[in-house]
């Protein structure tokens, strides 16, 4: 693991030294030399010191880098226009090095240590290249929503310690954990239910993603959103007594609160507003997998989660790629979008299909798991289930005609059909996509 992490600190004094595609290929180089090392990921391996992975934390460090050599790929805007480019490149490699720190720690610390550190370059990102004034809102809603829940954590982390003398991931199997008290179990999963985000606490992302720009949108739904989830994974390995016992408060909320976020989707007017709001419904599907604790819940919360970190990023850069050429994200402005780039058509009906499930894409393996288990664990659930899969379809059957049909906008007079970087940047979001499906055991056999 030493290796990857050397290889990515050693890049950063290229951030000021050397061009900004140079840069992108490198960081793609070491991306493929992680891919090629995934070649035993059964067992834990690639172990030294504190750091280590096993299937779990090799599929997310391996999207976290793809994800952010597509930042850079998407962010051609802000090279063009030389708007702080180094000072760029440096963000991004340094929210890389978090989350590549995040996900192959083996101590529960030292995530949590670097699970809020890559909160730092997200603000920055958001801060710094972020579209309207109210970016500075956005941030400080995103620092709080998640700083506010990460303090008990904190404290929950000691009391691990202190107990049981051992924060290592590998040993918890061996804990006790029906001595944990209920204030326990609330302060481990608070925070992580914050960063999926869970109804109720998911206010700041909305914010964040219409206020940030391609590279943050993209890192958020990608990445950060999936912190959340790897650690709920982490954590209920030694509280799974008390999730038995309380589980059924969350799973409530996710799947209501999936419902009426899906109708908040059908009436957005903002082309990133509405795909914001669908990785809200989304997660909340994730979540309810994970409370069920049952070993298809948590297969499919893994393969969902890796799913939809490809596609709604996908989304955002087809959002982006229009916005850079007609101004708004407004639907009432971006309409008629066949007549204007009819082959960019064929990425927005692949990738919106993509999101409401269809096959073959690894959204369907991951929801028909997840359907599987938490069916299973209440035959109740199946009427939200039902309205959950139905709205999901609606909402993006809605963004996809409303954006492709209709009357052109009289004020876009001409426009180029899109350039060949941005048809090989959605590409790489598609094709990996639907390409894993054919390897689906590997997300199966994470248990």
């Amino acid at each position: 693991m030493l290796k990857f992490i050397f290889y990515i600190l050693f890049m950063i004094p290229l951030c000021f030294f050397s061009g900004y595609w140079v840069f992108t290929v490198l960081l793609f180089l070491v991306c493929f030399m992680f891919l090629v090392e995934g070649y035993m990921v059964f067992s834990f391996c690639g172990s030294s010191y504190y750091f280590g992975y096993d299937i779990l934390s090799y599929g997310l460090i391996f999207l976290s880098f793809w994800i952010c050599c597509l930042m850079l790929m998407a962010s051609s805007s802000i090279y063009m226009n030389n708007n702080f480019v180094s000072f760029f490149m440096l963000s991004v490699l340094f929210l890389l090095i978090f989350l590549l720190f995040t996900f192959s720690t083996v101590n529960l610390f030292m995530f949590y240590l670097f699970f809020e550190s890559s909160l730092v370059p997200t603000f920055f990102l958001i801060l710094g290249w972020g579209y309207q004034p109210e970016r500075v809102q956005a941030g400080i809603y995103l620092l709080f929503y998640t700083l506010f829940a990460s303090l008990p954590l904190l404290v929950a982390i000691f009391n691990v310690h202190f107990s049981y003398e051992t924060l290592n991931f590998y040993l918890f199997t061996f804990v006790q954990n029906y001595t944990f008290t209920i204030f326990m179990y609330f302060s481990l999963i608070l925070a992580f239910l914050v960063k999926m985000p869970m109804f109720i606490f998911h206010l700041w992302l909305p914010k964040a993603h219409v206020e940030a720009p391609i590279s943050g949108s993209m890192i958020l739904a990608g990445v950060l959103l999936k912190l959340g989830g790897y650690g709920l994974l982490r954590v209920f390995s030694f509280i799974t007594y008390l999730g038995v016992k309380f589980n059924f408060l969350w799973m409530g909320v996710c799947l209501v609160g999936g419902i009426i976020v899906s109708l908040i989707c059908l009436y957005q007017i903002d082309l990133k507003s509405l795909i914001a709001y669908s990785s809200v419904a989304h997660m909340g599907m994730v979540l309810g997998g994970l409370m069920t604790l049952t070993y298809w819940g948590l297969s499919g919360s893994y393969m969902l989660m890796l799913a939809h970190g490809l596609c709604s990023s996908g989304l955002f850069c087809l959002a982006n790629i229009t916005y850079e050429r007609l101004g708004s994200r407004s639907f009432y402005i971006n309409k008629g979008l066949i007549n204007l780039m009819p082959s960019m058509c064929l990425w927005w009906f692949l990738l919106s299909s993509c999101n409401m499930a269809a096959p073959p894409s690894m959204n369907l393996l991951g929801e028909i798991s997840l359907l599987n288990s938490i069916l299973s664990w209440s035959w109740v659930t199946m009427i939200s289930i039902i309205f959950l899969s139905f709205f999901s379809a609606g909402y993006t059957l809605y963004m996809y005609s409303y954006t492709q049909h209709g009357k052109i906008f009289s004020a876009a007079y001409s426009c180029n059909s899109g350039f060949y970087r941005e048809y090989l940047l959605l590409l790489l979001h598609w094709f990996p996509l639907n390409y894993i499906i054919l390897k689906s055991d590997l997300f199966f056999n994470f248990l």
